[in-house]
């Protein structure tokens, strides 16, 4: 393999020890180089441990519940000591989904040991530098894990939680969502979010699902305000391009187009002629022709098919037919089957002699979804029937090569989700830069970069957890009404405008948008600035901003229970509503709280929000306080409502203090 060991300070393989309960486990460290990039890989086949232990990092998730403990505490204890010595530089501890949740723990802990901090101050300063993505978008998608399985490591990694002073009780509440719930168990998505300061979904519907679905770590706060944002995912596109759209693109925006930002690239894509796009993808589909059946063939044979069936692969496919592509991993929520629900119209669909149109698949399923596997059987034993031998093939052993030669060559990718369980998806991302074209369930990216002269969608974006016939329905409508005709609508010279039309505003429209140039720019000017420049500020000055943060979160804990919001007093001033009403905040100071007005969304319109202001205090009360401000008269007052929330600068609310008190 590419990698190499990766050296410690004094030359030699750079390995790093954690303490299990009764032994040491040793982790070898690796690297490989990716550009300017250093990718460092974690081995415990050492022969220093166990052979029990030599396999921790062995296998990928792991179906037993300890070994799954395990890795993930080598993974973010071990990885974030890895870190630190190896790139001591690193601000930002960017997490991808709660796997390595762990890390925030161990990064808090090393700071607090060069510090002198307690553990939650040394949290305070770290978290600034630590950013949650979420990947899933279902609860039960997460790592969660039963009390007493972390407990037994919790107690012995190097004595954790008698190092950092707290209790096991105390620990267990970062990962859950009831502190005082003995029975839930640990959640690791839960504990990256509490120890991140930022975090984010993989598309602007997974956002929203994900703060549905984080909501319990956040009572009384409304839904749209639980603090989870949304970065969509993009695909590297030098990786995926064909020669011929390389050879296009080039033409029209330089060689060096992906080094940078794309923000030019739309306008230079749109002059490119339809002539030439016609080329391209006449290239491509014969290529990919070759390609299938040239892998067909070797299928086949290994099979052990006679010869006489293996030549028939030859013939398989027509590189001027209508081209759709299906590939991906085979499991029930991304219903691969959908278009067999019907196969005599599929039948139809696929051998209409004046407009025929043919589907390459290929695909896996994990070992233990059975559902999966069948799904699969499902298309190899369509594939081998007479009527679609020669317009469906099925390619076994997917893999990154695979996937390269079919977003190359297809004309529209089909995917077919079962919304909103599609978190973003990526795969019609890859067809974009070589003008292929999107059919799919408006999920995932596809919900916010779908337009009617882009690509096509399944249904309507209904949240429907029995919806496959339907669905079914609307693809084959699609295909038939739509898809079809318009590939195949030809002007005299054979070319068909429409379409091409269609390929040249997705390709320059949606290639640089869906482009992990813009996705790291993201990241960066969204997440990564932001967070950096807190760590900064809150770890200056011998940490004393982290330290006053922490003592601020306690003071307003302790004495939250204390706060109190009267009647209020209500007039109308033109088109504005007047309020006025009573505030009482017992220990804590006026500057540490944020007294607001807020209404619900309604009808469309969106919720309100507006500060109330401090005015004079009321007389013969202890800290109590008079706290005026407007809402727009275009809703009823009885819509209103007061509430108080923490305040504090630079500090993230609800992110890193969820505490809220409303009036009614």
């Amino acid at each position: 393999m590419p990698i190499e060991p990766a050296q410690g300070p004094d030359g030699s393989w750079f390995s790093v020890p954690l303490n299990l309960p009764g032994r040491t486990l040793s982790l070898r460290v690796w690297q490989a180089r990716v550009g300017r990039i250093r990718l460092y890989l974690l081995d415990a086949n050492d022969q220093l441990n166990s052979p029990a232990d030599r396999g921790i990092t062995g296998r990928l998730y792991d179906a037993q519940s300890e070994i799954r403990v395990l890795q993930e505490i080598v993974l973010g204890v071990a990885g974030w000591r890895a870190v630190e010595a190896l790139a001591p530089e690193v601000e930002i501890c960017h997490l991808n989904e709660g796997h390595g949740a762990f890390a925030v723990l161990e990064r808090a802990r090393s700071h607090m040991r060069r510090s002198g901090l307690s553990f939650r101050e040394a949290l305070w300063a770290t978290r600034a530098g630590n950013v949650f993505t979420t990947h899933t978008p279902v609860a039960a998608g997460f790592d969660r894990f039963p009390a007493d399985a972390l407990s037994k490591y919790a107690r012995y990694v190097e004595g954790f939680l008698a190092e950092a002073g707290i209790g096991l009780d105390e620990f267990l509440a970062l990962g859950r969502a009831r502190d005082n719930d003995g029975n839930e168990p640990f959640n690791m998505a839960y504990l990256a979010m509490r120890a991140s300061m930022q975090s984010f979904g993989v598309s602007r519907l997974h956002g929203h699902v994900s703060r549905h679905i984080f909501q319990p770590l956040f009572p009384r706060w409304p839904e749209e305000e639980v603090p989870v944002g949304h970065v969509t995912n993009g695909v590297h596109v030098p990786s995926w391009d064909s020669p011929g759209a390389d050879k296009l693109w080039t033409a029209a925006c330089g060689k060096e187009r992906w080094r940078g930002m794309p923000d030019t690239l739309p306008e230079l894509v749109t002059g490119l002629s339809d002539e030439e796009l016609w080329v391209m993808a006449g290239e491509e589909r014969r290529a990919l022709v070759q390609q299938v059946r040239a892998r067909l063939a070797r299928q086949l044979g290994s099979r052990g098919y006679s010869p006489e069936v293996i030549a028939q692969s030859v013939n398989v496919l027509d590189p001027n037919a209508l081209t759709l592509g299906f590939a991906r991993r085979f499991t029930g929520y991304k219903r691969p089957n959908l278009l067999l629900k019907d196969r005599e119209r599929l039948a139809r669909l696929l051998n209409d002699p004046a407009r025929p149109v043919q589907l390459v698949l290929a695909g896996k399923a994990h070992p233990a979804d059975d559902e999966g596997k069948e799904m699969i059987r499902e298309w190899i034993d369509l594939a081998q029937r007479p009527e679609f031998r020669q317009r469906v093939v099925f390619l076994e052993d997917y893999d990154i090569a695979l996937a390269q030669e079919l977003v190359q060559g297809v004309d529209v990718w089909i995917n077919t989700p079962r919304r909103p369980w599609e978190a973003c998806g990526t795969s019609g991302m890859k067809v974009l830069v070589n003008g292929g074209l999107n059919l799919s369930e408006r999920d995932g990216w596809w919900e916010e970069a779908y337009a009617p002269e882009l690509g096509w969608v399944i249904g309507d974006d209904r949240e429907r957890s029995e919806a496959d016939a339907e669905d079914a329905e609307a693809l084959y409508a699609v295909l038939e009404q739509e898809v079809v005709p318009e590939f195949y609508a030809r002007d005299v010279a054979g070319m068909p405008r429409r379409w091409l039309e269609r390929v040249r505003r997705s390709m320059a429209s949606l290639t640089p948008t869906y482009s992990s140039s813009r996705m790291a720019r993201d990241y960066v000017e969204q997440y990564y600035l932001i967070g950096a420049a807190e760590l900064r500020r809150r770890t200056a000055d011998g940490d004393k901003p982290a330290q006053a943060m922490q003592s601020w979160e306690a003071r307003l804990r302790r004495h939250w229970s204390g706060l109190h919001i009267g009647e209020t007093n209500l007039s109308r001033d033109g088109k504005a509503w007047s309020f006025s009403v009573a505030v009482y905040l017992g220990e804590i100071g006026p500057s540490d709280v944020a007294v607001q007005l807020y209404a619900d969304p309604r009808d469309g319109e969106e919720r309100f929000l507006g500060e109330l202001l401090r005015g004079e205090a009321i007389i013969g009360a202890t800290n109590g306080h008079i706290y005026t401000g407007l809402g727009p008269a275009t809703r009823p007052a009885e819509e209103y409502t007061v509430r108080i929330i923490p305040h504090r600068p630079g500090v993230r609310v609800p992110a890193e203090l969820p505490l809220i008190l409303w009036q009614r």
